[in-house]
């Protein structure tokens, strides 16, 4: 009897390892090549991670961009980012950071509760965008090849060189 629980006990524990989700990792995001660059050493990130629900008491619902974390490539984290700029405010917030490469950690818009890893190049004087909520309408007559897209086929961000 108890090796019956035991192996049961062993095989859901399996299964639940099974189901246990990856992230999901993209290829690196830039700055818009064609963009405005400004002086300084720091660079802005905007990250449009995938949309969350609040709500309080009886006020109807209201949507802000989901929080994200930024890691060094190494793994360490640099921040959490709590993505709003104000309380009912839908714009991302603006992150700023010394040029060089990060790893962002969010939720994506057709991704359920599965973290998305983007790596990202930030550069001094400019600001790189990842669009995780399939928002971005990107600039017509632009090549696919320039940018990066989530594996279920929406554009994230313009592909870093």
């Amino acid at each position: 009897m108890k090796k019956t629980g035991l192996i049961l006990s062993s095989a859901v524990f399996a299964l639940m390892m099974g189901c246990a989700s990856t992230p999901v990792a993209l290829a690196p995001v830039g700055p818009n090549p064609m963009g405005y660059s400004s002086t300084g050493s720091k660079g802005q990130l905007l990250v449009y991670s995938a949309w969350q629900g609040h709500g309080e008491g009886n006020n109807p619902c209201y949507y802000q961009h989901s929080d994200y974390y930024i890691y060094q490539t190494s793994g360490k984290l640099v921040r959490h980012i709590e993505n709003s700029v104000g309380h009912y405010a839908q714009s991302p917030r603006p992150e700023f950071l010394p040029a060089g490469k990060y790893i962002v950690q969010a939720r994506a818009k057709g991704y359920g509760n599965v973290w998305i890893k983007v790596p990202v190049v930030i550069q001094g004087g400019q600001t790189t965008r990842v669009h995780l909520d399939n928002g971005w309408i990107v600039p017509t007559g632009v090549a696919k090849t320039e940018l990066v897209s989530a594996p279920i086929g929406y554009p994230v961000g313009w592909r870093a060189d």
